[in-house]
């Protein structure tokens, strides 16, 4: 279970556009899950600490599309980056997420709300853990799923059609990563959905 000695304030971070990120503008349809990501900023209020930006893993989208977005909540602008999502839910490694586990050994990508904790230094490097904030992600933590960076994970193996596949983490970029950790530092919040474009989820 996620305690207050794993959410810690950071200092200052980078602006948003920060050009470090190397983020691509993505297309600005994306009503539903922004939606989807607002409502569970307003659900989940109390636990978040970091409120002006939420990360946002769409995964109706294919691996080889940029399908993670950080979202600032002020100007609803979009950036976007490449993610891999678990090996659980690609059985077949087709390049699109086919289901959602939150059981333990499942190495699945788990849908829902999560809350961004510590840092640490673990066998993919710097990498940050999360805490599952619903009932469809609430084994998060003592499954280990966490953000890290790693190298099946890049715009080499996205043209060639297909990123490789993660033990359920949200794994990016070595480009990316180090921004990722730091404009969703701890008490941040990151939502893994398919986006619906008839409703919003998590209401």
């Amino acid at each position: 279970m996620l305690t207050r000695r794993h959410i810690i304030r950071l200092p200052a971070i980078a602006a948003l556009a920060s050009p470090a990120m190397a983020l691509a503008e993505q297309a600005p349809d994306h009503t539903s899950i922004i939606t989807t990501a607002r409502l569970a900023l307003q659900r989940h209020r109390a636990q978040v600490i970091q409120m002006d930006r939420i990360g946002i893993a769409d995964f109706s989208q294919p691996s080889s599309r940029p399908r993670f977005h950080i979202l600032d909540v002020n100007s609803g602008r979009l950036h976007s980056v490449l993610v891999a999502h678990g090996k659980g839910s690609d059985p077949a490694h087709t390049g699109w997420l086919k289901s959602f586990s939150n059981l333990p050994g499942s190495e699945a990508t788990s849908k829902g709300a999560f809350l961004t904790a510590d840092a640490y230094t673990g066998k993919h490097g710097w990498s940050r853990r999360l805490a599952g904030l619903d009932p469809d992600n609430s084994n998060a933590f003592s499954r280990a799923i966490v953000i890290h960076s790693a190298w099946y994970v890049n715009e080499d193996m996205a043209r060639a059609g297909k990123l490789g596949r993660s033990q359920g983490c949200f794994a990016f970029s070595k480009k990316d990563h180090t921004a990722i950790m730091d404009l969703l530092g701890p008490g941040s919040l990151i939502i893994s959905a398919i986006a619906d474009t008839k409703r919003p989820q998590f209401t």
